[in-house]
């Protein structure tokens, strides 16, 4: 049996992991959050093998201490933390608190047995990228705000953990993804709750900013192959799609697949943190794969046909 710790799991990818890996009978999973963003509506709790809920904050090392010590994880995913552009922008110390929370739950690791750690990094590592597509190992990270700094001081823990302690890590690098039950406040979430609305679109710019939308069903896939596979062990895996779309683009996509009147409206650009283009090298979360990801139209018909968590 796998026990199993999920963090920040009431959250729009963690939670998605939540409920794949507790769909398998040998694994035990637990998720806490502290319910500040996330929904327990995204957890599968009435399963057939459900996951066990704790409301905890891993930024307090009094609360998530006891979680550790009374369960003795086999593995933990550590995907809590403040996300999105805005949020983390407009509340850069809260994102610096999160600091705290890497250090609780790798000490933690370290002092309960744990045999491996997956971290949830982001794209943001690479700033404005040097190099396209962005690769794991050569091209060079250029973190820049606070999101983005604390995410490369967590990759540097788990390998300075790694190499003094023996504790073993997989880093994921995630690009966008996107999917039904993602939070409102997030682009595609945004155009779609908009488009359905008939309200205006808002984009910053000219909307020639690129992005790679990766459904969430990939995501989960890749990582829960790493996890079975026991692959990329002490290594780093960019999770995303290849396929780059501009902004404006996925909004023209949205407004014709929903048939919608809204009006696309550009804003002045953002001062900092939206970035002029990003594309990741998958090489290695194809192998993890084994199959084609999913087309962004065909994502978009997935999230059509359940809108509850947008509208809702």
């Amino acid at each position: 049996m796998n026990k199993i710790l999920v963090t920040g799991g009431a959250g729009f990818v963690p939670s998605a992991l939540v409920n794949h890996l507790s769909r398998d009978p040998d694994n035990s999973v637990t998720a806490v959050d502290d319910l500040s963003t996330g929904d327990l509506r995204k957890l599968d709790l009435l399963a057939q093998h459900p996951p066990r809920f704790i409301k905890c904050d891993v930024n307090r090392f009094e609360d998530i201490s006891g979680v550790f010590y009374s369960n003795r994880f086999d593995y933990v995913f550590h995907y809590a933390a403040v996300v999105g552009v805005k949020r983390t922008t407009d509340h850069p110390v809260s994102v610096l608190h999160d600091i705290d929370g890497i250090r609780n739950v790798l000490d933690l690791c370290k002092n309960t047995g744990v045999k491996r750690v997956f971290f949830s990094s982001s794209s943001e590592v690479y700033g404005e990228p040097v190099e396209f597509p962005q690769n794991e190992h050569t091209t060079p990270l250029n973190s820049k705000l606070p999101y983005a700094i604390v995410k490369n001081i967590g990759e540097a823990f788990l390998r300075s953990y790694q190499r003094e302690f023996g504790l073993d890590y997989t880093i994921f690098r995630f690009f966008n993804t996107y999917g039904p039950a993602q939070s409102k406040d997030f682009v595609v979430s945004k155009f779609i709750r908009a488009a359905l609305k008939g309200e205006d679109i808002t984009i910053y710019g000219d909307g020639s900013q690129t992005r790679t939308f990766c459904f969430i069903e990939d995501n989960i896939a890749a990582t829960v192959a790493a996890f079975n596979g026991k692959a990329a062990i002490n290594d780093v895996v960019n999770i995303g799609n290849d396929k780059e779309t501009s902004i404006l683009e996925l909004a023209r996509l949205i407004v014709d697949m929903t048939g919608s009147a809204s009006k696309i409206i550009h804003l002045p650009p953002l001062k900092e943190g939206d970035m002029t283009r990003r594309m990741p090298d998958i090489t290695r979360m194809r192998q993890l794969l084994g199959r084609e990801l999913l087309p962004l139209r065909k994502g978009l018909e997935q999230i059509l046909a359940d809108t509850s968590f947008i509208l809702g």
